[in-house]
């Protein structure tokens, strides 16, 4: 791997300073470790919970060298050009509501960017409004993160015993040569002064740490910790006329309506669990 200082534009990530930050008595974050280079997030972080790591342990790579996204699909980009993590979760609420962990990452993840990217009209970096908002980051059902309809975030969550790893790749510095593919984008192309991922990664997990803990508070409930209004909200997918590609090739095809209770997404009369989304033009 070459110099982590050898692109001034993409500064490496400090473990100490980050554990500083985020790990306190008595909150989520229990360690936060950030390593040079590793095939993937998920997989480490799921060995280490197989070996009885705490909830709230997260790992950091600066390169993911066989990252995943969801339904296999690769996901590369160059060292320290964005933002490639796992979080060991154990939620303690009804495994009917645990599909909700996704979709609350996604909030997470969106609202985090919109906050880091907002600028007052004098230049200076404030939390405003939607209308302040320099990065206009949404939702595709159930949890990826698009700017217009180009891809800034990917999550994969995975079961492992009776923990959650769940796993965040971000395009932050990512220039136009350098996307995987034609239909992703990343902070940097889209116009956010933002080279130094460590304030990014910090309001992530502390975005991710009020969310998680209401809802985990409350049961997993989406409706009484709001976590499905704030999706909702977010969620470009909705309203939009979409085609589903289904698990064993069967395709739906009609207006995207709701997301229900129970994170699923209803199309037309049709409430769906899993699938592949595409919006239609």
């Amino acid at each position: 791997m070459d110099s982590p200082y050898g692109d001034l534009d993409r500064p490496p990530l400090h473990e100490r300073a980050l554990q500083r930050a985020l790990v306190r008595d008595g909150g989520l974050w229990r360690e936060v470790r950030v390593v040079a280079e590793t095939g993937s997030t998920n997989a480490d972080l799921a060995a280490r919970a197989k070996e009885g790591a705490p909830e709230g342990t997260v790992l950091v790579t600066e390169l993911q060298t066989a990252g995943r996204g969801r339904l296999g699909r690769v996901w590369t980009a160059p060292a320290r050009s964005g933002l490639a993590f796992s979080m060991l979760m154990r939620p303690a609420v009804p495994v009917p509501r645990l599909g909700w962990a996704s979709l609350l990452t996604g909030v997470a993840v969106a609202t985090a960017v919109r906050r880091m990217t907002a600028w007052s009209q004098t230049g200076a970096r404030f939390l405003g409004d939607a209308a302040d908002v320099a990065v206009d980051a949404r939702l595709k059902w159930p949890n990826d993160v698009l700017v217009g309809d180009r891809k800034l975030a990917g999550i994969l969550v995975e079961k492992v015993e009776d923990g959650l790893v769940i796993g965040v790749g971000l395009n932050v510095g990512l220039r136009e040569d350098e996307l995987p593919v034609p239909t992703a984008t990343s902070l940097a192309i889209e116009g956010a002064p933002l080279s130094d991922r460590a304030p990014l990664l910090r309001a992530i997990l502390r975005e991710f740490a009020t969310w998680y803990r209401e809802w985990t508070a409350l049961g997993g409930d989406p409706e009484t910790s709001g976590l499905r209004t704030a999706y909702r909200d977010l969620c470009s997918t909705l309203g939009r006329q979409v085609r589903v590609e289904m698990p064993g090739g069967e395709r739906l095809t009609g207006t995207a309506r709701d997301v229900d209770g129970t994170g699923r997404l209803v199309v037309g009369d049709s409430a769906i669990s899993a699938g592949d989304v595409v919006h239609v033009r």
